[in-house]
């Protein structure tokens, strides 16, 4: 009966090793899709102003709105006549300028907001190139006069995400590291439980690998058991972040899918994991018992 219950314990902290290391990988799954989100989010606000001559009319301006709207690289395109930029303008100054100096200085222009995948990245000149040959598409439009861009804030944002993304991506690989040593501990412990019956095996003539069978299938269980566990705990979690902080929209349906897919990462990196460290773990046992 003794050996029964710390047989038990054995398995329990096994589980429960694979369920605190696929925990923690979960989390810098929903963090790294998150910070992607954000960062795709707030490159589509970043906007490319187009000047126009002021001799231009609204019509003509409305011809050269469709005209930009239908690249493919562009997401949603704003015109500001002059009278706009005036009423903007007074607005941020409050008080009337146009009033006080006789006419209105400011000239027409658009607004453009680019898709996410066209935004320009100092480290992938292909899309560099591509905001420059919009850029150049755009200004060779007639009663254009020049499209300017924040470069330092579009490469600083971008520069951001990649050090989340490398250091999440360290951060897990260590994890992992960690964990196939973990759960190998915690394997041998639960083989030296057994080792009068794996022993009595041995002399019999059984062949490694069929004594090391029954712990490999209990492995693919105990990942498939962790994965689980960690994937209901890993919903708890967002659903007490999305009521604490309402305003990152955590349980959107449109990360509904999303979700999913992290979920199925983390059942295949229990199985994964678990069958590994078990693997290593009796193999290596085996090994030493034989000599």
């Amino acid at each position: 009966m003794k050996g029964k219950v710390n047989l038990w314990e054995t398995h329990s902290s096994t589980v429960l090793s694979i369920t605190l290391v696929l925990f923690l990988l979960g989390m810098c799954l929903l963090v790294e899709y998150h910070s992607y989100r954000v960062t795709h989010d707030i490159q589509e606000r970043i906007t490319l102003k187009v000047d126009l001559a002021p001799e231009i009319t609204d019509d003509i301006a409305k011809l050269i709105q469709m005209q930009i709207e239908a690249m493919p690289e562009v997401k949603h395109v704003d015109y500001i006549s002059k009278e706009k930029a005036a009423d903007i303008f007074s607005e941020d100054l409050n008080d009337d300028f146009v009033n006080f100096i006789g006419y209105n200085p400011l000239y027409p222009s658009m607004m453009v907001n680019l898709k996410a995948n066209y935004i320009p990245d100092v480290r992938q000149e292909g899309r560099a190139e591509s905001i420059k040959k919009f850029s150049e598409t755009v200004g060779n439009i007639e009663y254009v006069t020049g499209v300017t861009y924040q470069e330092t804030v579009v490469n600083e944002l971008n520069d951001v995400f990649y050090k989340i993304t490398w250091f999440l991506i360290i951060f897990m690989g260590l994890l992992i590291i960690v964990s196939i040593l973990l759960i190998s501990s915690t394997i041998r412990i639960a083989l030296y439980a057994q080792r009068e019956t794996i022993r009595t095996m041995q002399l019999v003539g059984a062949k490694s690998g069929f004594i090391a069978r029954p712990f490999v299938y209990r492995s693919i269980w105990f990942g498939l058991l962790g994965a689980l566990i960690t994937i209901i705990i890993l919903a708890i979690a967002i659903g007490a972040l999305n009521q604490s902080f309402a305003g990152l929209d955590l349980l959107d349906q449109s990360h509904l899918l999303w979700y999913a897919g992290i979920g199925v990462i983390i059942i295949i990196l229990g199985i994964i994991l678990s069958y590994m460290s078990t693997v290593f773990a009796v193999h290596r046992y085996l090994r030493k018992s034989n000599y």
